[in-house]
């Protein structure tokens, strides 16, 4: 087997070619890539559920819009707290309750009191669900132009609005990318 080269804490873009509805237009912030296979969540996906409808303690530690988002197709019935922790990875110790990913994006343990992780995060959001694929899957995505592959910023997993993320992330790109960002939601249409 081919060794992977970890994408973990980086930016699926669904190419405007991506034919599966569950990824249109989607923002995948991958949390695990490794030859086990990649789990992420689609960034920009909110749902008209409040995060305090299922996760009471949670709802106000969520970031604006204060609402669920779809992480993806697979486990829709499970929760998944991502968050931000501002400073440096060095500073100090990471908080309890929160695993770092990439950088200062991690994993919030849903199960933890939330009083516990409040001073310490600078922002988080829930999903429910994941975006998931097998060993190799992701690599043959990629392989067929499904994704463009792009660094992540802190303020992606937070953005106040979600529905923009995918012109904004394409249009930050210092090379072509930047010029799809201005494709058309309905290419026929032109």
């Amino acid at each position: 087997m081919t060794e992977v080269s970890s994408l973990t804490g980086r930016l699926l873009v669904a190419t405007p070619a991506l034919a599966d509805p569950n990824f249109d237009r989607a923002v995948v912030l991958l949390l695990d890539h490794d030859e086990e296979g990649s789990l992420g969540v689609v960034l920009n996906r909110p749902t008209p559920v409040d995060v305090g409808d299922i996760l009471d303690g949670w709802a106000d530690l969520a970031g604006e819009p204060g609402v669920v988002f779809q992480g993806g197709p697979v486990s829709l019935d499970s929760a998944l707290g991502v968050a931000v922790v501002p400073g440096e990875p060095g500073d100090r110790a990471a908080p309890l309750g929160w695993r770092r990913v990439h950088g200062a994006i991690g994993l919030v343990d849903l199960e933890a009191p939330p009083e516990l992780l409040a001073s310490a995060l600078g922002s988080l959001r829930i999903f429910a669900g994941y975006a998931g694929w097998g060993p190799g899957q992701l690599e043959d995505e990629l392989a067929e132009g499904a994704w463009y592959v792009v660094e992540s910023e802190p303020g992606d997993v937070s953005s106040p609005a979600p529905e923009r993320l995918w012109r904004a992330v394409l249009r930050r790109q210092r090379n072509e990318l930047a010029m799809v960002a201005t494709y058309p939601d309905d290419p026929s249409l032109n």
